[in-house]
């Protein structure tokens, strides 16, 4: 038996990962599936033990704004398997957390932004200025950088997970500063463009199908491996506190970047020489996976930081370790922005 609770609907591009994967199993005959949707983070524990209460084996969910009400009903049923998008670390013995590391799709998807855009201005709306949100905009930007070196951005976040008309707005803002190719971080930002004939960039699911001349490619996330690998080590009793977010990445098949369909003869591409193409592959992946475990280390210092009720301060003094990251990046980076160079000739 397996319950999932959802502080937004089932709709939102988010939640509809997990969703899909969830029904995907159900239909499979593996679990016995059950839902609630829009459940306000003040309800959100009286949901989650109902549902423990109920005989749920696995409960999934987001408890991003409710980590201590989430984390608590957990230790009160150890027998139960919760699996969580959470900003925080496992907590034993049965409290897993995820997210939807999708920044390597992110940074190919900005690398596309990049070549698309006619004024180098890219507009990019966000639902929150959180570590989650941070880290997809800053590889897609890393991403946009490397094929446009000249691209200029304007970031907004409406303070919401769902309100589409308010990320429409701000989109409408951003176009009628200059911008011609806009992140649709939220639902609402390809509408927008739509309806002003201004392109985008999708993120988390694929929407092309309903804006086939606007959004031009999506980096999309799949849930099916962290869900599939739950639920089997719920089955063989071997659950485990532990963090997932690995298989969310393009490695583990968590995910990749969309066709590019109507787009297919429309974005500029490097000419054909797979000799020169193969240093680009490589160089790009040892940057993503360096990115990746960077981003890690920071998300961890920031909610330590936050669970001190403290803030860490604008500059901070890295350690030995996180500086030697920062010089790997910055080295990959050169590596990987000299590549496209080749690559390009």
């Amino acid at each position: 038996k397996v319950a999932a609770v959802y502080t937004v609907p089932f709709e939102q591009q988010w939640v509809s990962r997990i969703h899909k994967a969830l029904k995907a199993a159900e239909a499979r005959g593996e679990i016995e599936y059950k839902a609630t949707e829009n459940v306000a983070n003040a309800d959100y524990e009286r949901v989650m033990r109902e549902y423990a209460t109920g005989g749920a084996q696995l409960i999934l969910g987001e408890a991003f704004a409710v980590e201590a009400a989430a984390r608590k009903v957990a230790k009160d049923f150890p027998k139960t398997a919760f699996l969580l998008g959470s900003s925080g670390k496992p907590q034993a013995p049965n409290f897993a957390v995820f997210d939807n590391f999708i920044q390597e799709p992110a940074y190919l998807s900005g690398m596309i932004a990049g070549a698309m855009t006619k004024s180098n201005k890219i507009g990019m709306v966000g639902g929150f200025p959180i570590p989650e949100v941070n880290r997809l905009m800053n590889a897609f930007m890393a991403g946009a950088k490397e094929t446009n070196p000249k691209v200029s951005f304007t970031v907004s976040f409406i303070n919401s997970w769902f309100d589409p008309p308010k990320a429409k707005e701000a989109t409408f803002a951003m176009i009628d500063k200059g911008a011609d190719v806009l992140y649709a971080e939220r639902f609402g930002v390809s509408d927008a463009a739509k309806e002003k004939g201004k392109l985008a960039i999708g993120n988390v699911i694929n929407t092309q199908d309903k804006y086939p001349d606007t959004v031009v490619a999506s980096a999309l996330w799949n849930m099916e491996p962290s869900v599939d690998r739950a639920i089997q080590l719920v089955k063989a009793g071997k659950f485990a506190a532990e963090d997932y977010g690995i298989y969310s990445t393009m490695k583990y098949k968590g995910s990749e970047l969309a066709p590019l369909g109507t787009f297919e003869k429309k974005v500029p591409a490097p000419e054909n020489k797979p000799e020169k193409d193969m240093p680009l592959v490589a160089c790009a992946s040892g940057f993503m996976m360096l990115f990746w475990i960077w981003i890690r280390i920071r998300s961890a210092m920031m909610e330590s930081a936050r669970l001190r009720k403290s803030s860490l301060p604008v500059r901070t003094k890295p350690t030995s370790a996180s500086s030697m990251l920062l010089n790997a990046l910055e080295n990959s980076r050169s590596d990987c922005a000299a590549a496209l160079v080749t690559a390009s000739r």
